[in-house]
């Protein structure tokens, strides 16, 4: 089974681009995050046509996450989380993996810069309460993937300079100690896992030609359960759509599991 995880920046903006990375890639579940639109003006249609069902918990213009499955999944969440600000950055889902049933987060953390700004709190906040209701999770199922944009810069091979980013909410110290805790929990970065030593990314600015000279991040990540590990077979970072007209500046991560 592929499961993908991509920020699309507008899942209407980037309807033509998400059409033609599923017709080409063929994923079996494709998460969205940083959809922009609300339930009522998302594109079921143009997936529906491509054999693809979709649940959405959306937002208008800001945030939102989807999921484009054509496997079945079961048990579709929206309120995983009680966010005080409402805003629309999770869901969860099961599905059936061989014969386990696997629980499957679909996430898009707060970016939280300015760090001077009740922003960065939000997103300390945030990743609080994620990490312990996943806690509570692991004890009903120890079956997790979870995915999504993260907004966390892990490591310095992580980025093109880590220099640059040491007051930034992406990469402060205190943020990439709550990404560990989230691991120490049982999981592991199931990229950096698997490729020790490689430094890809998967967002690229659209400013001062980041894409073209590579001045990328990787923000974007699967965290498996340990006891998952053996069923994975791979994990790439597919950079065929950032190359498109109008791409998102994200690109997808692609996961494949047994």
């Amino acid at each position: 089974m592929k499961i993908v995880s991509w920020n699309v920046n507008s899942v209407r903006a980037r309807i033509i681009n998400i059409s033609e990375y599923i017709e080409k890639f063929k994923p079996d579940i494709l998460m969205l995050q940083e959809i922009k639109t609300e339930e009522k003006n998302f594109p079921f249609e143009n997936f529906k046509k491509l054999k693809y069902e979709s649940y959405v918990f959306g937002q208008k213009s800001y945030n939102g996450v989807a999921i484009i499955t054509k496997s079945k999944i079961s048990g579709f969440e929206k309120n995983y989380i009680k966010d005080k600000k409402n805003q629309a950055r999770i869901s969860k889902c099961e599905v059936k993996i061989k014969s386990n049933l696997v629980n499957l987060f679909n996430i898009y953390v707060p970016n939280g810069n300015p760090i001077n700004t009740d922003k960065y709190q939000y997103k300390k906040d945030w990743l609080n309460l994620f990490i312990k209701k996943i806690e509570q999770s692991l004890k009903a199922n120890k079956n997790i993937i979870i995915g999504g944009d993260f907004n966390i810069i892990p490591e310095e091979i992580d980025v093109h300079d880590h220099t640059r980013y040491e007051n930034d909410a992406l990469f402060k110290i205190e943020i990439r100690k709550k990404f560990r805790e989230l691991i120490n929990l049982g999981f592991v970065d199931i990229y950096r896992h698997i490729n020790k030593n490689k430094q890809e990314y998967t967002f690229w600015d659209y400013f001062a030609g980041s894409w073209q000279k590579n001045l990328g991040m990787r923000i974007d990540h699967f965290l498996i359960s340990n006891n998952l590990i053996n069923r994975i077979q791979n994990v790439k970072i597919n950079k065929f759509p950032r190359s498109r007209i109008k791409p998102s500046d994200h690109t997808p991560i692609e996961l494949e599991i047994i």
